[in-house]
């Protein structure tokens, strides 16, 4: 479309510069002629007042040579004989006596090409005595055409200046038009490729403008409906998740039997379907956007959570302690993707530690990061960097691994990163470093990367 344009503009252009051009051009010519024979035309009535006083030879070269044309070699005086005067020619004649004998006859100025170039001015002249005398005068062709060659080349130097500036103008205008088209396109591509966050610019003519901004909408809200069904999908198996922990608690607690075997078995069964369908989700989530009013308030979902936590550990008998969420610390994670992280943590403090081991939840705030602490007093975990890698598969029965995986996700995502160590209360500490801008992530992902490679070494 952009070089159809172009074709367009320069046809149209060339047939105006021609159309307009051409006549120009042939008017200054015509002017020029014009002007060449105006100008032979006066000098040869200067002679005419001395030819009707006298047609003395003598006198008639003096005043032809007065003249500025007579003086240049340029006129000459032709006057037939007159009784038994004889005829005078005064000065060369370029015409021919035919062309002479053919004004003096027609009574009225002619012109004549001459044959080394140029033109003769024959002009009648009325003698006292009734007689035609004619005066020539020599235009040569440089007179004839003085200033066309010139006006030509600059009729030629705008035309051209005017085409190239059109499709210029015109190229400009199809890229303006077309840009916007190709980047609708590009994005249309990029979005039925699966990446979700293909967006167009709000610019160009109108109409573009008006697909930009329906193609966005479009995006934004086949966005919001997958994050909403995942989200859905992810929430109900964590809805689900969390009361599965107390039947294997309580199943734990049937003692033996055939019955109290089965159900435990049907307990794990049903979690690690569960925690499938939490993979599953998550790991076809899209990334959640960063921007201004993205995230959550760390401190309200901590406190959110351990209101359903607090419960079970007091059926349990477990003291519990939480600190820092006493003021608002907002963090760049969705808030059901946190709720999701510290219901894993936390799931694995009921799972793994005795009843009535009491366990803390810390929230620090650093600056360029949050740091989350979920730590017990329980027996502790011997192999961390064992444990971290088993967030990386769910193939074990009875431990999906999923939690710290589910933990990891949520760290890395901001850049940040997951530290398993021993606690103050002597167990297991699950340090959560969540970063808060590109610096830290950038830096804490390096960290981490670095401590994570060093471990495995």
């Amino acid at each position: 479309m952009r070089w159809a344009l172009v074709k367009v503009c320069l046809a149209v252009t060339v047939m105006v510069v021609v159309a307009f051009a051409v006549p120009l051009g042939l008017v200054v010519q015509e002017m020029a002629s014009d002007r060449a024979f105006s100008n032979a035309e006066r000098q040869a009535a200067t002679i005419g007042p001395t030819l009707s006083i006298t047609t003395d030879p003598v006198q008639l070269r003096k005043a032809v040579e007065s003249t500025q044309m007579g003086a240049d070699r340029r006129m000459a005086v032709h006057v037939p004989a007159i009784g038994d005067d004889p005829r005078v020619d005064i000065g060369d004649g370029w015409a021919g006596e035919r062309a002479v004998s053919e004004v003096r006859r027609i009574g009225r100025a002619a012109t004549a090409p001459v044959a080394g170039g140029g033109f003769a001015l024959l002009q009648p002249v009325a003698l006292g005595s009734g007689d035609i005398a004619v005066v020539e005068i020599h235009v040569p062709e440089s007179e004839v055409s003085n200033g066309v060659a010139t006006a030509w080349v600059v009729l030629a130097g705008v035309g051209l200046a005017l085409i190239v500036g059109s499709v210029a103008v015109a190229d400009r205008l199809g890229a303006r038009l077309v840009r916007p088209a190709e980047r609708l396109a590009d994005a249309a591509h990029r979005l039925g490729e699966g990446r979700l966050g293909a967006r167009v610019p709000e610019e160009g003519p109108k109409e573009l403008r008006s697909a930009a901004v329906a193609f966005n909408s479009m995006a934004d809200q086949v966005v919001e409906l997958l994050a909403n069904e995942r989200e859905l999908a992810a929430d109900l198996s964590h809805r689900l998740r969390t009361p599965l922990t107390v039947l294997r608690l309580n199943a734990a607690s049937l003692g033996d039997g055939p019955a109290a075997e089965q159900t435990r078995a049907a307990v794990e069964q049903l979690e690690r379907e569960v925690d499938t369908i939490i993979r599953t989700a998550r790991e076809q989530r899209p990334a959640a956007a960063q921007g201004p009013g993205a995230g959550c308030d760390a401190s309200e979902v901590i406190r959110d959570r351990m209101g359903f936590w607090s419960a079970l550990a007091e059926d349990e008998g477990r003291e519990v302690r939480l600190a820092g969420v006493d003021r608002t610390v907002r963090i760049p994670v969705a808030r059901p993707e946190l709720a999701a992280a510290l219901d894993a943590m936390l799931g694995n403090v009921f799972r793994h530690t005795p009843e009535g081991t009491p366990f803390a939840v810390d929230v620090h705030d650093a600056g360029d990061a949050v740091i989350v602490l979920v730590s017990d007093a329980g027996g502790g975990i011997a192999d961390p960097d064992a444990a971290l890698r088993r967030g990386n598969d769910g193939g074990r029965d009875g431990s999906t691994g999923l939690g710290l995986d589910i933990v990891r996700r949520v760290a890395e995502s901001t850049g940040g990163d997951v530290r398993l160590g021993r606690s103050v209360l002597g167990g297991t500490e699950v340090r959560v470093w969540i970063a808060l801008d590109g610096r830290a992530r950038g830096e804490s992902a390096r960290t981490g990367r670095g401590r994570r490679k060093r471990r495995r070494n």
